[in-house]
């Protein structure tokens, strides 16, 4: 089987769906942080550098990583293999065969809802975990999880 890079991206719309989750990620401890420096007198303004610095850091991932992650985040389907590049810096392709897929599952939290997103996670027996593409249109994620499921079960078990 020869795999070609994946060619498919994600919705455009993960970009401000991954936004929302890092200043989410950066919000919780910069305003712990700046509680702390409201209840502590001495350390007060080391504390609100500490808890403005999280916040900087929070913007700065949220202004670039996303951008970076639509570039590179790719996925593919094929009447062989289901696979997935993703990664920042370091790169990681995902392949699962057909024939090893035992479930395959759509996902929707909260904040995806918001910004009418999926999760399709395809479960294999590998040590490594599931394949997760996420970032999908939900109306594609659900088209998605039909195909996968009628490709798997018209292709044979692996014997091996």
């Amino acid at each position: 089987m020869c795999l070609r890079p994946p060619r498919h991206r994600v919705d455009r719309r993960a970009v401000a769906w991954w936004r929302v989750r890092c200043l989410l990620a950066a919000a919780v401890p910069a305003a712990v942080t700046g509680a702390v420096g409201v209840f502590v007198g001495p350390a007060r303004p080391g504390v609100w550098y500490a808890a403005a610095a999280i916040a900087a850091a929070g913007l700065l991932v949220a202004a670039f990583l996303p951008l970076w992650w639509y570039r590179v985040h790719r996925w593919e389907v094929t009447e062989e293999a289901v696979y997935v590049r993703t990664g920042a810096l370091w790169q990681e392709w995902r392949i699962a065969p057909m024939s090893r897929i035992q479930t395959v599952d759509t996902v929707r939290g909260p904040l995806e809802q918001g910004f009418r997103l999926a999760t399709v996670t395809v479960t294999t027996a590998s040590a490594k975990g599931d394949i997760r593409i996420e970032g999908l249109d939900h109306r594609r994620a659900a088209e998605l999880a039909e195909q996968l499921t009628r490709i798997t079960g018209a292709t044979p078990g692996d014997a091996t």
